[in-house]
């Protein structure tokens, strides 16, 4: 049973709150703290290489928007991604399941 690196473990949370539909970075920086109640305060330099890397593996695709007369991209979930999730959510529950029958 592998415990994930940080690596995969922010790929995870980052796919966490893109199934809840596309977002730009910001707004995705602020809902990881947002509902860890502050125990995730990922930085951009963080986030964004995690993204692109989703991206190039085709698990997020993204696009440029215009709000406010500001361009941004925003990301969302491939139908791949939204796979990828889930196997690595069941991975991760698995995991937790695990190492709460050895430390409870």
């Amino acid at each position: 049973m592998a415990s994930g690196s940080l690596k995969s473990n922010v790929d995870l949370l980052l796919m966490g709150v893109l199934r809840h539909g596309p977002a730009h970075g910001y707004a995705i920086i602020a809902s990881l703290r947002e509902r860890s109640d502050g125990g995730f305060e990922l930085a951009e330099g963080t986030i964004y290489p995690a993204l692109h890397r989703l991206e190039q593996a085709g698990l997020v695709e993204s696009s440029l928007q215009t709000a406010q007369g500001r361009r941004r991209r925003t990301y969302a979930l491939t139908a791949r991604g939204r796979k990828e999730f889930s196997a690595q959510r069941r991975e991760w529950q698995g995991f937790v399941a695990s190492m709460e029958a050895v430390i409870a």
